[in-house]
Protein backbone atom coordinates (compact mmCIF):
# COMPACT_ATOMS: atom_id res chain seq x y z
CA UNK A 1 0.00 0.00 0.00
CA UNK A 2 1.58 3.33 -0.91
CA UNK A 3 1.87 6.14 1.50
CA UNK A 4 -0.84 8.39 0.17
CA UNK A 5 -3.24 5.26 -0.24
CA UNK A 6 -2.53 4.75 3.70
CA UNK A 7 -2.88 8.06 4.40
CA UNK A 8 -6.28 8.37 2.55
CA UNK A 9 -7.23 5.34 4.25
CA UNK A 10 -6.39 6.53 7.96
CA UNK A 11 -7.25 10.13 7.31
CA UNK A 12 -11.13 8.91 5.94
CA UNK A 13 -11.57 7.02 8.71
CA UNK A 14 -10.41 9.65 11.75
CA UNK A 15 -12.26 12.14 10.13
CA UNK A 16 -15.27 10.16 10.88
CA UNK A 17 -14.43 10.20 14.80
CA UNK A 18 -17.44 11.99 16.13
CA UNK A 19 -18.09 11.07 20.09
CA UNK A 20 -20.14 8.13 18.88
CA UNK A 21 -17.60 6.88 16.10
CA UNK A 22 -13.41 5.87 17.26
CA UNK A 23 -11.01 4.72 15.07
CA UNK A 24 -7.69 3.36 16.32
CA UNK A 25 -4.83 2.57 13.90
CA UNK A 26 -2.27 0.55 15.21
CA UNK A 27 1.65 -0.26 13.57
CA UNK A 28 1.08 2.71 11.12
CA UNK A 29 4.40 3.35 9.05
CA UNK A 30 5.03 5.38 5.73
CA UNK A 31 4.40 2.32 3.36
CA UNK A 32 1.66 0.07 4.71
CA UNK A 33 -1.62 -0.15 7.61
CA UNK A 34 -0.93 -3.76 9.09
CA UNK A 35 -4.28 -3.15 11.23
CA UNK A 36 -7.46 -1.46 11.23
CA UNK A 37 -9.98 -1.23 14.00
CA UNK A 38 -13.53 0.70 14.23
CA UNK A 39 -15.67 0.59 17.04
CA UNK A 40 -18.71 1.76 17.41
CA UNK A 41 -20.36 2.82 20.81
CA UNK A 42 -23.70 1.96 21.15
CA UNK A 43 -24.81 3.06 24.61
CA UNK A 44 -24.03 -0.29 26.36
CA UNK A 45 -23.62 -1.71 23.22
CA UNK A 46 -20.40 -2.30 21.34
CA UNK A 47 -19.93 -3.51 17.80
CA UNK A 48 -16.18 -3.58 17.00
CA UNK A 49 -14.88 -4.12 13.07
CA UNK A 50 -11.16 -5.25 12.87
CA UNK A 51 -9.47 -5.32 8.72
CA UNK A 52 -6.47 -6.98 8.17
CA UNK A 53 -4.00 -5.40 5.38
CA UNK A 54 -1.82 -7.59 3.74
CA UNK A 55 -0.25 -5.74 0.26
CA UNK A 56 -2.74 -4.24 -1.54
CA UNK A 57 -5.44 -6.24 -0.06
CA UNK A 58 -8.18 -5.29 2.64
CA UNK A 59 -10.13 -8.23 3.67
CA UNK A 60 -12.67 -8.34 6.62
CA UNK A 61 -12.39 -11.01 9.02
CA UNK A 62 -16.18 -12.06 8.60
CA UNK A 63 -16.51 -11.44 4.90
CA UNK A 64 -18.81 -14.48 4.97
CA UNK A 65 -21.09 -12.70 7.24
CA UNK A 66 -23.22 -10.19 4.95
CA UNK A 67 -26.57 -8.25 5.21
CA UNK A 68 -28.44 -7.75 1.98
CA UNK A 69 -29.59 -4.20 1.52
CA UNK A 70 -32.19 -2.66 -1.06
CA UNK A 71 -31.93 0.74 -1.42
CA UNK A 72 -34.74 2.44 -3.59
CA UNK A 73 -33.03 5.71 -5.39
CA UNK A 74 -34.56 9.04 -6.02
CA UNK A 75 -35.65 7.66 -9.73
CA UNK A 76 -37.65 4.65 -8.61
CA UNK A 77 -34.35 2.27 -9.18
CA UNK A 78 -33.78 -0.81 -7.08
CA UNK A 79 -29.95 -0.80 -6.20
CA UNK A 80 -29.52 -4.23 -3.91
CA UNK A 81 -26.11 -4.32 -2.21
CA UNK A 82 -24.19 -6.83 0.49
CA UNK A 83 -22.36 -5.19 3.43
CA UNK A 84 -21.00 -6.56 6.72
CA UNK A 85 -22.81 -6.71 10.24
CA UNK A 86 -21.16 -3.20 11.91
CA UNK A 87 -21.23 -1.09 9.30
CA UNK A 88 -23.35 2.20 8.78
CA UNK A 89 -25.47 2.70 6.06
CA UNK A 90 -23.26 5.61 5.36
CA UNK A 91 -20.10 3.42 4.91
CA UNK A 92 -22.17 1.13 2.47
CA UNK A 93 -23.08 3.96 0.27
CA UNK A 94 -19.43 4.84 0.06
CA UNK A 95 -17.71 1.96 0.21
CA UNK A 96 -20.03 0.66 -2.41
CA UNK A 97 -19.53 3.60 -4.77
CA UNK A 98 -23.21 4.08 -5.08
CA UNK A 99 -24.26 7.42 -6.51
CA UNK A 100 -26.14 9.41 -4.61
CA UNK A 101 -26.02 12.83 -5.30
CA UNK A 102 -24.72 15.11 -2.10
CA UNK A 103 -25.08 11.92 0.01
CA UNK A 104 -23.21 12.20 3.53
CA UNK A 105 -21.60 15.28 3.36
CA UNK A 106 -20.41 15.51 6.62
CA UNK A 107 -18.95 12.06 6.36
CA UNK A 108 -20.86 10.76 9.46
CA UNK A 109 -19.96 13.41 12.07
CA UNK A 110 -24.31 14.29 12.38
CA UNK A 111 -23.76 17.39 10.89
CA UNK A 112 -26.05 17.35 8.02
CA UNK A 113 -29.15 15.36 7.04
CA UNK A 114 -28.10 14.48 3.81
CA UNK A 115 -27.81 10.78 4.77
CA UNK A 116 -31.49 10.92 5.47
CA UNK A 117 -33.62 7.54 4.95
CA UNK A 118 -36.96 6.80 4.73
CA UNK A 119 -36.85 2.92 6.09
CA UNK A 120 -40.18 0.55 6.20
CA UNK A 121 -42.49 0.48 9.28
CA UNK A 122 -41.54 -2.40 10.41
CA UNK A 123 -37.62 -2.14 10.07
CA UNK A 124 -37.72 1.07 11.79
CA UNK A 125 -39.79 -0.96 14.40
CA UNK A 126 -35.91 -2.82 14.85
CA UNK A 127 -33.60 0.00 14.22
CA UNK A 128 -32.93 1.21 18.27
CA UNK A 129 -33.25 4.27 20.31
CA UNK A 130 -32.81 7.79 18.05
CA UNK A 131 -30.44 10.21 19.94
CA UNK A 132 -31.32 14.25 20.42
CA UNK A 133 -28.70 15.23 17.85
CA UNK A 134 -29.77 12.94 15.37
CA UNK A 135 -33.62 14.43 15.99
CA UNK A 136 -32.08 17.72 15.59
CA UNK A 137 -30.35 17.15 12.24
CA UNK A 138 -33.78 14.85 10.98
CA UNK A 139 -35.50 18.48 11.66
CA UNK A 140 -33.50 19.83 8.31
CA UNK A 141 -34.39 17.06 6.59
CA UNK A 142 -36.24 17.33 3.25
CA UNK A 143 -39.25 14.98 2.78
CA UNK A 144 -38.85 13.98 6.29
CA UNK A 145 -41.07 11.14 7.17
CA UNK A 146 -42.63 9.51 10.71
CA UNK A 147 -39.67 6.68 8.99
CA UNK A 148 -36.80 8.73 8.39
CA UNK A 149 -33.34 8.05 10.05
CA UNK A 150 -30.19 9.13 9.16
CA UNK A 151 -27.92 6.74 7.60
CA UNK A 152 -24.74 7.30 9.49
CA UNK A 153 -26.68 6.23 12.79
CA UNK A 154 -27.95 2.75 11.46
CA UNK A 155 -25.44 -0.18 11.90
CA UNK A 156 -26.38 -2.68 9.91
CA UNK A 157 -26.86 -6.35 11.93
CA UNK A 158 -27.97 -9.57 10.85
CA UNK A 159 -31.90 -8.83 11.68
CA UNK A 160 -32.23 -6.35 9.07
CA UNK A 161 -30.75 -8.21 6.05
CA UNK A 162 -33.41 -7.75 3.28
CA UNK A 163 -34.23 -4.71 4.08
CA UNK A 164 -35.16 -1.66 1.89
CA UNK A 165 -34.63 1.51 2.14
CA UNK A 166 -35.77 4.75 0.23
CA UNK A 167 -33.81 7.88 -0.20
CA UNK A 168 -36.30 11.03 -0.26
CA UNK A 169 -36.56 13.05 -3.53
CA UNK A 170 -34.69 15.92 -2.73
CA UNK A 171 -32.06 16.43 0.01
CA UNK A 172 -30.45 19.19 1.54
CA UNK A 173 -27.03 20.01 0.84
CA UNK A 174 -25.43 23.00 2.01
CA UNK A 175 -22.69 22.38 -0.92
CA UNK A 176 -25.09 23.48 -4.18
CA UNK A 177 -26.19 26.34 -4.64
CA UNK A 178 -28.54 27.02 -7.41
CA UNK A 179 -28.52 23.26 -8.13
CA UNK A 180 -25.15 22.73 -8.32
CA UNK A 181 -22.60 21.37 -6.18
Amino acid sequence: MSFSAATRLVGSCLSRSSGILSVCASNVNASKISSLTRKWDLGKYQIQRREITSGKITQPLRSENKVTINFIDRDGEKITVKASPGDTLLDVVVEQQLDFDGFGACEGTLACSTCHLIFEEDTYKQLGHISDEELDMLDLAYGLTDTSRLGCQICLTKSLDGMTVRLPDSVADIRQVDGKA
